[in-house]
């Protein structure tokens, strides 16, 4: 397996975990007091979901576009 392959392999990891992690921590009580009173989740909530939706998807296309070569 090639090396950028692995790096995308481990974005992807590291991706999903945010993501998981940051969606437990939504169902929390600080977070739900946080969205019945502004509507929203807090800051650090929100910034590991989109963190991990942003390294699931660069670990994606890294796997995509790693594991090409050139035939020159």
């Amino acid at each position: 397996m090639n090396p950028a392959r692995i790096a995308g392999v481990v974005l992807l990891a590291i991706g999903v975990v945010m993501l998981i992690y940051g969606i437990n921590a939504s169902h929390s009580l600080a977070d739900r007091l946080s969205n019945s009173w502004s509507g929203r989740f807090t800051e650090r909530t929100t910034w590991y979901i989109i963190g991990g939706i942003a390294s699931g998807l660069a670990g994606l296309l890294v796997m995509a576009s790693g594991g090409r070569r050139n035939s020159n």
